[in-house]
């Protein structure tokens, strides 16, 4: 059996429903989808598509790091938008999180997200392996 492990931090918004921040499963860590909260008032931060998304990749990194983990070790996220018109803002803000290297991606459009959410993205990053991106 696979040894699993729930993964919280303080430095990322606490989950709003029955699920945890991030699980370890053997070599993965799988994130939750994250939204733009701000992890100290746990409100939608305010702002377009842009600076939610510069929140919700700061959340992603917080949740990383509490597994000893960063962005150079992401294999694939999920991007899941409000508004697909929305693609090529969030896409320059994410970029900068995957300078090298990027992971496999899908993107999809959502009817709806958490709280009003424009943009929510989920990771998968591997453990142990040797980088070779930048993070």
């Amino acid at each position: 059996m696979i040894a699993r492990e729930t993964l919280h931090t303080d430095a990322a918004p606490a989950a709003i429903g029955p699920y945890s921040q991030a699980v370890a499963a053997g070599p993965y860590v799988f994130t939750s989808g994250q939204i733009a909260l701000d992890p100290a008032t746990g409100a939608l931060v305010e702002g377009d598509v842009a600076a939610q998304t510069r929140r919700v990749m700061r959340n992603i990194e917080a949740v990383l790091t509490a597994a000893g983990l960063g962005f150079a070790d992401v294999v694939k996220t999920t991007i899941f938008l409000a508004d697909m018109n929305d693609f090529a803002a969030v896409n320059a803000v994410y970029a900068e999180s995957f300078p090298a290297s990027p992971p496999a991606r899908s993107t999809v459009a959502a009817a709806g997200l958490p709280r009003g959410a424009l943009v929510e993205i989920e990771t998968v990053a591997f453990r142990g392996h040797a980088r070779t991106g930048s993070r």
